[in-house]
């Protein structure tokens, strides 16, 4: 029993290490990073899907929420930078900035340890796959969550003044939406510039991995 518990957490921090190297690397790519935060990652997340598929749900949720803890740690200049007093009410900010924190880092992870929530109702390749793209969809809507409460106000700058104004759809958004509708579409295509990407891309490389001979016995 120590071994096989041995055995899950050395297996569970290499693939930990591994996403979060992942994550690392496709900071450093520039046309990978979006200006204001949120960055299409090579997979980074699916090291986490693997784990919740192998090991249970449970575990998988522990995993995540470590995750969450390592992206902070990895993000500390993005992170720090909310505690920044910026106004009068500087305790409103620390308030928010520890929502921020809670909805973008520690709920969005640890969610994508739900990854394995398909292994004993499917077959490997399409558990691996729609256990991603249900994980990482909780991911997006808690980042979509944050981005509509808390940054909503770079809705109308967003759909007017950015490269984003170029499209018809931004101009039939502006006529369409007013206060928190227009936040909440100003957050579903902000962070679904990134998350969507990130979805497909993780589901490619799970339906691969899902082909590795004897995967569930690691």
């Amino acid at each position: 029993m120590r071994e096989n518990k041995t055995k899950k957490l050395v297996t569970s921090a290499m693939l930990l290490a591994l996403g979060t190297a992942i994550s690392f690397v496709s900071e450093m790519i520039p046309f990978l990073n979006l200006p204001f935060g949120g960055t299409i990652t090579l997979a980074s997340l699916l090291p986490l899907v693997l784990i919740s598929w192998m090991y249970g749900l449970r575990w998988g949720l522990g995993a995540g929420f470590v995750y969450s803890l390592l992206q902070m740690a990895v993000g500390f200049k993005t992170v720090s930078a909310l505690f920044l007093p910026d106004s009068d009410s500087y305790m409103g900010s620390v308030f928010f900035a520890f929502c921020i924190l809670l909805l973008d880092y520690i709920l969005a992870y640890t969610s994508v340890g739900l990854g394995g929530i398909f292994r004993s109702k499917m077959k490997a390749a399409p558990a691996l796959i729609w256990g991603s793209v249900f994980a990482l969809s909780l991911c997006y809507l808690f980042h979509v969550l944050s981005g509509a409460i808390f940054y909503g106000a770079w809705a109308e700058w967003f759909f007017t003044d950015s490269a984003a104004k170029s499209f018809a759809f931004s101009a039939w958004v502006m006529e369409t939406f007013t206060g928190a509708g227009l936040a909440t579409v100003y957050s579903l295509v902000y962070n679904g510039c990134y998350m969507l990407p990130e979805i497909v891309i993780t589901a490619l490389a799970a339906g691969s991995v899902s082909r590795i001979p004897g995967l569930k016995k690691i």
